[in-house]
């Protein structure tokens, strides 16, 4: 039996990736404290409630 081809509409992998590649870039050469700071900042503005709290 042969499966069928479908086009994806949406990669969820691919935009993982590419969100994780973009993150690496620009934390690459952050200290701990600055990482922290930027993470701390993102969680601000995007809205997010992290887990636990």
């Amino acid at each position: 039996m042969k499966t069928k081809e479908k086009e994806k509409s949406f990669d969820a992998v691919k935009m993982m990736r590419e969100i994780r590649d973009k993150i690496s870039i620009e934390t690459q050469d952050m200290t701990f404290e600055e990482l922290k700071s930027y993470i701390d900042s993102r969680i601000k503005t995007s809205g997010l409630k992290p887990i636990g709290k």
